[in-house]
C-alpha cells in the first residue's frame, strides 16, 4: 500500500480542489446572470483578483466607489465561510461587492481598475496567494457587461498580454458577505506584515498607475 506523505495529501487535495471548480465553472457559465437592483442610485459590481483585503482597499481608493465588501463568490455552495474558503473547500472565489455612483464612474472604469490592480495572466494565483479561491474573474450582470469585459480583454491580450490572459468573465450569480473582521481590513490592521508587505504595494502600485481615478486624500 503507498503511503500518502503529507506533500503527496496536498497535491492530491489540490487537484481535486481545481476539478471541482473547473466543472462549477462550466456549469455557472450556462446560467443567465443575476441583475441586481439599484439602492439609492448606487450600482453594485462585483470582481475577483486575489486577496480580498487589497481589492478592497483600491476600489474603496476611486472616485465614485462608495463601499467595497468582501466576500466569496463564483462558487456553488451556500453560506461559504473564510476558512472553507480559504483551504480550497468550495468552489468560490474570495471576491469583492462594489456600490459606486454611475454618474461618477462607469462600469468600464470598474474594469478598468480591476484589470489595472492585479496580474491576470496568472492562474489560480495572486501574488503569494495560490489556489484557485484567489482566481482572477470579472463577473457581468448583463450583456452591456459582458461586452465590456470581452472586449477589454481582447484589447489587453493584443496590447501588453499577449494573449495570456486567463481571467474568468462569469455571469453573476450570488455574493456572500464575508465575516465582519474582514471588512476594511487593510485600514483597521495597518501593522499586519500581510498588509505592510503585500496588501500597502499592491495599492501604492495602482495608485500610481491612475492617479486620475483617486479619490481626494488617496494619493
Amino acid at each position: 500500500i503507498m503511503k500518502i506523505t503529507p506533500i503527496l495529501f496536498s497535491l492530491v487535495m489540490a487537484m481535486s480542489c481545481n476539478t471541482s471548480t473547473q466543472k462549477s465553472n462550466e456549469s455557472i457559465s450556462l446560467l443567465e446572470p443575476v441583475q441586481t437592483e439599484s439602492q439609492n442610485g448606487q450600482s453594485k459590481a462585483y470582481f475577483a483578483s486575489g486577496c480580498f483585503w487589497c481589492v478592497e482597499a483600491v476600489f474603496e481608493s476611486v472616485k465614485g466607489v462608495s463601499e467595497s465588501v468582501s466576500g466569496y463568490s463564483g462558487g456553488i455552495e451556500d453560506n461559504p465561510t473564510y476558512k472553507e474558503v480559504g483551504y480550497g473547500r468550495t468552489t468560490h472565489a474570495e471576491a469583492v461587492e462594489i456600490y459606486y455612483d454611475p454618474e461618477i464612474v462607469s462600469f468600464e472604469t470598474l474594469v478598468d481598475v480591476f484589470f489595472g490592480s492585479h496580474d491576470p495572466t496568472t492562474l489560480n494565483r495572486q501574488g503569494p496567494d495560490a489556489g484557485p479561491q484567489y482566481r482572477s474573474i470579472a463577473f457581468y450582470q448583463n450583456a452591456a457587461e459582458k461586452k465590456i469585459i470581452e472586449e477589454k480583454i481582447a484589447a489587453l491580450n493584443a496590447s501588453t498580454y499577449d494573449g495570456k490572459i486567463v481571467t474568468q468573465v462569469m455571469p453573476f450569480q450570488k455574493f456572500w458577505i464575508a465575516e465582519g473582521y474582514h471588512q476594511n481590513y487593510e485600514r483597521l490592521n495597518p501593522d499586519n506584515p500581510y498588509i505592510r508587505n503585500v496588501s500597502v504595494p499592491r495599492l501604492k502600485r495602482f495608485q500610481a498607475k491612475f492617479p486620475e481615478l483617486l479619490k481626494d486624500g488617496s494619493h
